[in-house]
């Protein structure tokens, strides 16, 4: 009776003496020799998604080294005394002040391709490390932006004059009381202050178009499973497109995206273990929880102030604001370059550099809300 696994097409009496083609010197592994297949494909670090900069202002600085904003404040109106001249406010009305946003210098990132290596390697890494340079320029300006915005929300309007001061930015903690970081994650307090935050913009005259909110992915998640209750989804995007993509949900005509770039709990995306009740997932390599840079205008190349790690705190976990919040100047576009020619010969390879030349400054600080947990709002500097 045969069995499964049993050799019932074989015998082993008087086997073939086997000759292992793909063993080395008739020792070890059976299939060392044997050739490994390319499959075609390299697995390529997960990207961070960077958004901060089409959803501020961006204008192109060419022939300068800043750009300077002009704010307008508001006058007065009076009922007209049949004979009086009319000769202008005696009040100077409307104030105006100005807002001035630097470039920051260049801002670089490179590697450099070993000709030899190329020619030996059967795949192309040159263009998947052109785009890893591009990542880490983007990054870093979505991070300065997203800093330039919390600023914002900290700060008093730039028009200032005694009796015709505007309003300045807002902070709004997540939860009432003493609370804790975990309060960051609860969809319940994030819907309750996103509509005070939405309150606070209308109060303070601010357009409702262009007003967009930036979560970290687990506050994005929470309100994602709370849309069956709660109202929040947009009712234009439905099906497997609310699970995937940003700027599904809004709230009170706020439209949320998520990211891994805005300050959280003093961390860059996500803090885990503390009060937070998020426990970490492992294996997170060293670019996951990175603690925020100083990146004041003390610091090399910024001429912005970002402010430093001290400053910014550790209750920070979302942002609410309109376009006008903040606004980035350009001088130089996100490029790669690659030597050729003579230094190619001297080097026996290519140097691939990316540069990109900008800065980022808060705009109109009544249009930046800053959410953060516990009743210590986060300080101004």
């Amino acid at each position: 009776m045969a069995y499964p696994g049993s050799l019932d097409h074989q015998s082993s009496t008087n086997p073939a003496q086997l000759t292992n083609l793909g063993q080395s010197n008739l020792a070890g592994d059976t299939r060392a020799l044997y050739l490994k297949l390319f499959s075609g494909e390299m697995f390529k670090g997960f990207q961070n998604n960077t958004i901060a900069r089409d959803l501020v202002m961006k204008r192109t600085l060419k022939n300068g080294k800043s750009l300077q904003f002009i704010f307008t404040g508001r006058t007065t109106a009076e009922f007209h005394t049949p004979g009086n001249s009319i000769l202008g406010n005696d009040l100077g009305a409307p104030p105006v002040a100005e807002k001035t946003i630097t470039c920051d210098d260049l801002l670089i990132s490179s590697a450099f391709v070993y000709e030899l290596d190329e020619v030996l390697a059967h795949y192309d890494l040159r263009s998947e490390i052109s785009r890893k340079i591009g990542y880490a320029l983007a990054e870093k300006y979505d991070r300065l932006i997203f800093r330039a915005i919390a600023r914002g929300a900290r700060k008093a309007s730039p028009v200032s004059a005694t009796n015709f001061e505007e309003p300045g930015g807002t902070q709004i903690q997540v939860g009432t009381g003493a609370g804790s970081e975990a309060d960051a994650y609860d969809s319940a307090k994030l819907v309750s202050a996103f509509y005070d935050a939405a309150a606070v913009l209308d109060e303070k005259g601010v357009s409702m178009d262009g007003r967009v909110a930036v979560l970290n992915p687990r506050q994005y998640y929470e309100l994602i499973q709370a849309v069956g209750t709660s109202g929040l989804v947009n009712r234009d995007v439905q099906g497997t497109a609310l699970q995937s993509g940003n700027g599904i949900i809004e709230i009170a005509g706020i439209q949320i995206y998520k990211s891994m770039n805005i300050p959280f709990l003093g961390k860059y995306g996500t803090k885990y273990g503390g009060t937070t009740g998020v426990t970490t997932p492992g294996n997170t390599g060293d670019f996951v929880e990175v603690a925020l840079e100083d990146a004041s205008d003390a610091s090399t190349g910024i001429n912005n102030d970002y402010g430093t790690a001290v400053e910014f705190g550790s209750t920070s976990c979302g942002l609410i604001f309109q376009r006008e919040a903040a606004g980035c100047v350009e001088a130089i576009g996100p490029q790669v370059q690659v030597t050729s020619g003579d230094a190619s010969v001297i080097y026996q390879g290519d140097i691939i550099v990316g540069r990109l030349a900008m800065g980022a400054d808060y705009l109109n600080p009544a249009a930046a809300v800053e959410l953060h947990v516990t009743n210590s709002a986060p300080s101004t500097f």
